[in-house]
């Protein structure tokens, strides 16, 4: 029977088992540095780099919708300046109650805008027009509403068109009431004193606030999904 022949060891020599048991150096160090971290096999495939999604967290997925829109949307805002313009509007009415009005006569604002609501008690819309007491009564209550419109112009919207087409109409009929007596009076505005000039402020400022929110498009931009 004769003996097997064995290989002599070398001392620096390693088999084929022990090397596959034995991590290479970078996996070495990869498990010291990450703790509890297994590391990737060189040859397998990875989310990073193979164009896979990555990886989700708690309360995703991979098909999560973006909370952002990238298309053009109209942006909500006020129009400050056109609400500024229809408020000094509104002021100057107030004031125009105050002061006086006619050439020749002591009646101020006020004492004009309650013979008016008297004349309309007593005649009617016919008396009313018939007597002129319509022109002050457009002036001072046009005031009022103008005054209100502006304040609505300060809310965020898309768009102040409608009230500006609103106040155009109102500054339209307080220009009447300014216009007519203005004519009458041969266009001598030397005449008037300060509260018609507080009504001729009225007709001029709710035109202007009421075609600057006429004319003032709606402001486009972008916005998050949230708020769209």
């Amino acid at each position: 029977m004769s003996e097997r022949e064995q290989t002599p060891h070398t001392p620096g020599s390693r088999s084929a088992q022990d090397e596959q048991s034995t991590p290479p150096a970078d996996e070495a160090w990869r498990e010291q540095t990450t703790p509890g971290i297994t590391p990737v096999a060189a040859g397998g495939s990875t989310a990073v780099g193979s164009g896979a999604h990555g990886y989700a967290g708690s309360g995703e997925n991979y098909y999560t919708t973006p909370q952002y829109s990238t298309q053009p949307v109209k942006v909500r805002r006020p129009d400050s300046f056109a609400a500024l313009l229809l408020i000094l509007a509104g002021i100057a009415a107030g004031l125009s109650l105050l002061l006086d009005w006619l050439p020749r006569n002591d009646a101020q604002g006020w004492d004009i805008l309650r013979a008016g609501f008297d004349t309309a008690a007593a005649d009617g819309w016919s008396g009313l027009f018939s007597s002129g007491f319509w022109q002050p009564l457009a002036v001072i209550l046009g005031g009022g509403v103008l005054f209100v419109l502006g304040l609505l112009m300060l809310l965020p919207a898309r768009s102040h068109r409608f009230l500006g087409l609103l106040g155009l109409l109102v500054s339209l009929a307080v220009a009447a009431g300014v216009l007519v007596p203005l004519a009458d009076n041969s266009w001598n505005l030397g005449d008037f004193r300060v509260g018609f000039y507080c009504a001729i402020a009225v007709a001029v400022l709710g035109l202007l606030g009421s075609l600057k929110a006429l004319l003032t498009g709606p402001k486009v931009g972008t916005t998050t999904a949230q708020d769209s």
